[in-house]
C-alpha cells in the first residue's frame, strides 16, 4: 500500500533519480535497497512494534521510513525542533526502544535509554539485488504514529493507517493532477504530516523526482527551484512570505512551477497578492490536520478561489456544524467537522481524547470555524476555541490580522483575546514591523480604523515584538502569548 510502489519504480525505472539532497542524487534502485538493508537489519534489532526516526529531511529519513515498513514496524516520527520534556514524552507514550538518528540530532536523547542506530555507520547503498520481503498488513494497520506538534499542550499520538495515508495521496494526486512528470521541492520537515504525505508519500508514488533541503532559507529554496526546474513546491506562509520578501528573486525564477501550495496556517490575503503581483505565480491554499492525514481540501491550477482552502478532496464529506451537530446551510459560519477515508484511527493510548472529538457516525470534530460557499468551496474563519468575545460579542481573529497585515510596515501580526473585567475580553494583539521600518502601536489602531473596522475589535493593545512564537512548520503558538499576557496582567 505505502512500501510496494517504491518498489514498483525500483524495478521499472531503476536509474530515474528519486532523491537530491545535501548529499548527493540517489536513484529509485537505490533508494529501494537501502529500504530493503534497512527493514532486514531492524526486524533484528528490536521486537516492539513501532521505531523511532530522528532524521532531517533527506535519503536517509525516506529509506528509513520505508525501511521500517519493510521490517513490519510502525514508523514514530519524532520532532527535533520539540522541547526535551515532549521528546521524552513522545517516546515514553509511543513505547518504542530504538530510534534511527545521526551524531548531531543524538544528543537530544542522550538522557533516553534507547537502541540508537547511527545512520552514518550503516553502509550508504546497499547492494541493488536486495528486495524485501513484504510483510502481511492490513489496510486499517497502523502506518505511522505521528504526534502533533504540540500547539496547545503536551503532543498527542496520532494512528494513521495504511489507508488513510494512501487514501489521501490518491485523493491529493487526483485532485491536482498530479503527475509522474512532476519535481518536488521538499521545505517542510518529514517529521510534520504535510511535508510526509506532499513531498514524500506523493512522489514516491508517483515515481517522481523530489529535492530536499534539510533547513528551509529563501534564497536556497529559489536556487533549488531555478537549478532543478522544480514544478512543485508545498510550504507554509511563513516560507513563502521569506521568498517574497527576497529583493533578488524574480518572475523568471518560477517559469517552471506548476503549483506553489500553501498550507499548515492562513493564508494572509496581501501575501498571495504580493505572489501575483511579483512574480505572476497563484498560490493556492489547502487545509488539513494531522488527524486527517493531512490534506482535506485544496486549491488547484484547475478549479481554485482567493481567500477558500479549495474544495473537498474525493472522498471527503464536510459538515458545517452548529453547537448542536446538525448541519448548517451554505454560508454559514459553524464547526467545520470531516468525514472521509484519511481520517486518524484515533489518538494513541487517549481513548476519552478520541471519543470527544470522533461523533458516532464517523466525523471528525475538528475546532475550526468555517463555512462552505453555494460552489461547494471551503472556508477557514477561525478556531473556535479562539474566537474573542466582546461584550457578547463575536470577533475572529483572523479579521483583525487581516487588517493588521495591510500596514506597510507590519511584517507579521497575531490577535487574541484578554480577560476584561467590563466587557469579558477586548482584542490585543502582538505585531512585528519589516526590516528598516517602524510603526507605534496608536498608528496602527488609527489603521485598523481608517480600514473600517468598528471600534470594539480595534485592538486596544498593542506589543510591539521582534517575533512571534512559532511551531516548527511555522504557527503562531497564541498559548504562549496568552501566557505572556497573563503573566503581564499579574
Amino acid at each position: 500500500m505505502l512500501l510496494e510502489p517504491l518498489l514498483t519504480h525500483a524495478a521499472r525505472q531503476p536509474q530515474s533519480i528519486a532523491v537530491i539532497d545535501e548529499r548527493g542524487r540517489y536513484t529509485y534502485q537505490q533508494v529501494a535497497a537501502m529500504a530493503a538493508g534497512l527493514g532486514m537489519y531492524l526486524s533484528m534489532q528490536t521486537r516492539k512494534p513501532g521505531v523511532g526516526l530522528l532524521l532531517p529531511a533527506g535519503v536517509g529519513f525516506v529509506a528509513s521510513f520505508y525501511g521500517t515498513l519493510a521490517a513490519g514496524k510502525t514508523v514514530v516520527p519524532i520532532n527535533f525542533l520539540l522541547g526535551d520534556r515532549e521528546i521524552a514524552h513522545v517516546i515514553a507514550d509511543s513505547g518504542i526502544d530504538t530510534v534511527i538518528t545521526i551524531p548531531p540530532l543524538a544528543p537530544r536523547l542522550k538522557d533516553a535509554r534507547l537502541n540508537l542506530i547511527d545512520l552514518t555507520q550503516l553502509p550508504p547503498t546497499p547492494p541493488a539485488a536486495i528486495t524485501p520481503r513484504l510483510p502481511p498488513r492490513n489496510p486499517d494497520d497502523l502506518a505511522v504514529l505521528m504526534y502533533t506538534s504540540g500547539t496547545s499542550g503536551v503532543p498527542k499520538g496520532v494512528m494513521l493507517t495504511f489507508a488513510n495515508l494512501r487514501s489521501d495521496v490518491d485523493a491529493c494526486i487526483q485532485a491536482a493532477a498530479l503527475k509522474h512528470q512532476h519535481k518536488f521541492l521538499g521545505v517542510i520537515p518529514l517529521f510534520h504530516a504535510f511535508g510526509m504525505t506532499a513531498m514524500m508519500l506523493a512522489p514516491i508514488q508517483l515515481g517522481s523526482m523530489v529535492i530536499y533541503l534539510s533547513r528551509f532559507s529563501a534564497v536556497g529554496a529559489v536556487n533549488a527551484i531555478r537549478e532543478h526546474a522544480v514544478s512543485l513546491v508545498f510550504g507554509v506562509p511563513s516560507m513563502f512570505a521569506a521568498i517574497a520578501h527576497l529583493k533578488s528573486a524574480t518572475a523568471d525564477d518560477f517559469r517552471s512551477i506548476y503549483a506553489m501550495i500553501s498550507g499548515g496556517e492562513p493564508l494572509p490575503r496581501v501575501l498571495y497578492e504580493t505572489f501575483q503581483q511579483r512574480f505572476g505565480v497563484t498560490l493556492y491554499e489547502g487545509y488539513g490536520l494531522t488527524e486527517t492525514s493531512p490534506v482535506v481540501s485544496l486549491n488547484t491550477p484547475q478549479e481554485h478561489r482567493a481567500g477558500s482552502v479549495g474544495k473537498p478532496l474525493p472522498g471527503v464529506t464536510v459538515k458545517i456544524a452548529d453547537e448542536a451537530g446538525s448541519a448548517l446551510p451554505a454560508d454559514q459560519i459553524g464547526e467545520i467537522w470531516l468525514k472521509g477515508p484519511m481520517i486518524m484511527k484515533g489518538y494513541y493510548n487517549l481513548p476519552n481524547e478520541t471519543a470527544a472529538v470522533l461523533s458516532p457516525d464517523g466525523f471528525l470534530k475538528t475546532g475550526d470555524l468555517g463555512k462552505l460557499d453555494t460552489d461547494g468551496f471551503l472556508y477557514v474563519t477561525g478556531r473556535k476555541k479562539e474566537m474573542i468575545i466582546v461584550a457578547g460579542e463575536k470577533v475572529s481573529p483572523r479579521e483583525i490580522e487581516e487588517v493588521l497585515l495591510r500596514h506597510p510596515a507590519v511584517a507579521d501580526a497575531a490577535a487574541l483575546g484578554k480577560k476584561d473585567e467590563s466587557r469579558g475580553e477586548v482584542v490585543v494583539a502582538f505585531v512585528t514591523t519589516r526590516q528598516g521600518q517602524s510603526t507605534t502601536a496608536e498608528e496602527l489602531r488609527n489603521f485598523c480604523r481608517e480600514q473600517g473596522l468598528v471600534q470594539w475589535k480595534i485592538p486596544r493593545e498593542i506589543y510591539l515584538v521582534p517575533d512571534l512564537p512559532r511551531s516548527p512548520t511555522g504557527k503562531v503558538l497564541k498559548r504562549i502569548l496568552a501566557e505572556q499576557l497573563a503573566r503581564h496582567a499579574s
